[in-house]
């Protein structure tokens, strides 16, 4: 394989797991935080892939320093952020896209705990552009014997697909954290894919896309995982902890709670119907127990499934 060189903007648990796939290919890979000695810049420069693993509030912050600094025309962009920007509800790839339209913007989403990338152990993921050339580039630089990389045209559906799950792990957590049983947590998964779908293909995104990697996927694995940061903010919530504790213990961003927000907020503009997403919404708002949230979901009006 011909030798790439990748930058990884964002040096958490995600970006530097990411990094170590890249570089245990043989590729040359620079990583940077804003710790870093190197400028943003300096670091990007020159680079033939540029993948952004920060969190969604520092995105803009990262494409505003690129658009004022040298940054190659020949550069495939890969964002591996999960999010919605809570000042526009775009998601990361719709902002990188605006900032550089001339150049291939590439979402990468699975079910894909970071920790348990950095053990060795066996995952697959999903890269997704309407450039098949640039996602097979990006297919080609992570794939190995235990990453196993796929391709998809459809990236918005592939971005949401990641971005809607967290919300759904958050309520996950609190169904295990309360022990509410198997019954209960097959119940919400099932119906929380089909909150996903809805508010997916309201958006533009093909709803085929939500039972793949990034959707079924990676539902699967936050609202299974104690490794999930989502996952850990419900159970946490269910076990009487308050948020502002929660989150200040853990380790990196759960980025399901600024999801929620934003979700909300537009979910109430466009008329989506998103029970699941409410109830996690107060939930986190402090304005209703994890009791009373299950309650008002078992509670609703009967209808077809």
């Amino acid at each position: 394989m011909q030798q790439t060189t990748v930058a990884v903007i964002g040096a958490g648990v995600w970006g530097t797991a990411l990094a170590g796939l890249a570089s245990a290919n043989g590729h040359r890979v620079r990583l940077w935080s804003r710790q870093c000695s190197e400028s943003l810049e300096d670091v990007a420069d020159g680079a033939e892939i540029l993948l952004s693993a920060v969190s969604v509030k520092g995105v803009r912050s990262v494409v505003s320093q690129l658009q004022s600094g040298p940054f190659s025309a020949g550069t495939t962009i890969v964002t591996a952020t999960k999010g919605l920007d809570p000042q526009t509800t775009s998601t990361p790839s719709q902002i990188w896209q605006e900032a550089f339209p001339s150049q291939p913007v590439v979402v990468l989403a699975g079910p894909n705990l970071s920790k348990e990338i950095q053990q060795g152990l066996p995952a697959a993921t999903v890269v997704a552009s309407p450039d098949a050339a640039a996602a097979a580039r990006v297919q080609a630089v992570f794939s190995s014997s235990t990453f196993r990389v796929y391709t998809n045209p459809d990236p918005l559906g592939v971005e949401l697909g990641g971005t809607l799950k967290n919300v759904m792990a958050i309520a996950a957590g609190v169904c295990d954290g309360l022990q509410l049983g198997t019954n209960a947590k097959a119940a919400l998964l099932t119906r929380g894919l089909a909150e996903m779908i809805r508010i997916g293909t309201h958006w533009g995104a093909q709803a085929e896309t939500f039972y793949g990697l990034s959707g079924l996927g990676d539902l699967l694995a936050t609202c299974n995982s104690p490794l999930s940061r989502n996952y850990q903010v419900g159970y946490q919530l269910a076990h009487g902890k308050t948020l502002p504790e929660i989150l200040a213990q853990l380790e990196g961003t759960a980025e399901g709670v600024n999801t929620t927000q934003v979700l909300i907020d537009r979910a109430n503009q466009q008329g989506i119907y998103v029970p699941i997403s409410y109830q996690v919404y107060r939930l986190l708002q402090g304005e209703i127990t994890p009791q009373h949230a299950v309650e008002a979901l078992m509670l609703r009006a009967l209808k077809p499934e």
